[in-house]
């Protein structure tokens, strides 16, 4: 089959076209023929130095897929061949997305939405589930609470919005100017343009924050959050200080979860979910594909095409 194989650790040239054996599904697996693969910010973070990710022996990146069900390992009862299927199967280890088949436990998909196509759907599963993670499972959203989303419309930002807001929260997110009228759209209820406004000295009495950004943003908005406010970083814990003074603080590391694909599934079929796909590139181009989302400049999500 064909693959995007990590030549050596390195920029997006070491991106390089391979044939590699097909795999084959093994008790409670799933062989799934990729028709689409969404590229996120972790793909090139570990492209560049390897790092974080248990790899084979054979490289080959990316984890959101959606396609169709080719075969079913002994044991596997959820899904038969001819299902459309997505998921973000194996994460953190490597599930070689950037593919024509990826195996994993059948259990590490869920059936396609049927009101997207592949390429939306394959933009959904680790943008999606992280926000589903960080807003539900880890910060409890309900309705009323204030919910401020940095990086709002970013790949992780624009599904959390419409998560939050699907859940009843009034949400509040930080982007650029040009990006506050699809904000307003998705469901934001004010939008802050971090490169004007401090955001700190505008918000105040949050329930939750969701921090995709990091770096200093972990530190300054705890200083939004009400007593017993929560704050969920995801770029990883180091900005969190030992003392929060009164509120949570929480690192999420996404993981496969049918439950939560589930739920997004939902979602998108009820109209309260709606991924954006900035850019469609073939699997040939997945270096470009890192080229692009590597200036940091994207709304929604790349996604390469695979069948």
């Amino acid at each position: 089959m064909r693959a995007i194989v990590v030549n050596e650790w390195g920029g997006p040239e070491t991106l390089v076209e391979r044939e590699i054996e097909r795999p084959e599904p093994g008790l409670g697996e799933v062989l799934v023929r990729v028709h689409a693969a969404g590229v996120n910010p972790v793909d090139w973070k570990t492209r560049a130095s390897g790092a974080l990710i248990a790899w084979g022996e054979t490289p080959v990146v990316g984890w959101d897929v959606s396609g169709t069900v080719e075969a079913v390992g002994p044991g596997t009862t959820l899904y038969a061949p001819g299902d459309e299927v997505y998921g973000m199967p194996l994460f953190p280890r490597q599930a070689g997305g950037y593919a024509e088949y990826v195996t994993a436990p059948a259990r590490h998909f869920a059936r396609k939405p049927a009101s997207l196509d592949h390429v939306q759907a394959a933009a959904l599963p680790l943008a999606a589930l992280t926000a589903w993670q960080a807003l539900v499972d880890t910060a409890g959203v309900t309705a009323g609470q204030r919910v401020l989303v940095h990086a709002a419309a970013g790949g992780v930002g624009h599904l959390a919005v419409q998560i939050a807001k699907a859940r009843g929260a009034y949400v509040i997110g930080t982007a650029s100017a040009g990006k506050h009228a699809l904000l307003r759209e998705l469901g934001a209820d004010e939008v802050i343009d971090y490169r004007t406004t401090d955001f700190e000295d505008v918000v105040s009495g949050v329930d939750v924050v969701v921090d995709a950004v990091g770096g200093d943003y972990t530190r300054r908005s705890l200083k939004v959050l009400k007593p017993g406010g929560h704050l969920v970083t995801l770029p990883g814990p180091d900005g969190i200080p030992a003392d929060t003074e009164g509120v949570r603080a929480s690192w999420v590391l996404v993981e496969p979860d049918l439950q939560g694909l589930r739920e997004i599934a939902a979602l998108a079929e009820q109209g309260l979910l709606r991924p954006l796909v900035d850019t469609v590139l073939p699997l040939e181009q997945a270096a470009k594909a890192h080229e692009i989302g590597e200036l940091g400049r994207t709304t929604g999500k790349i996604v390469l095409t695979v069948a």
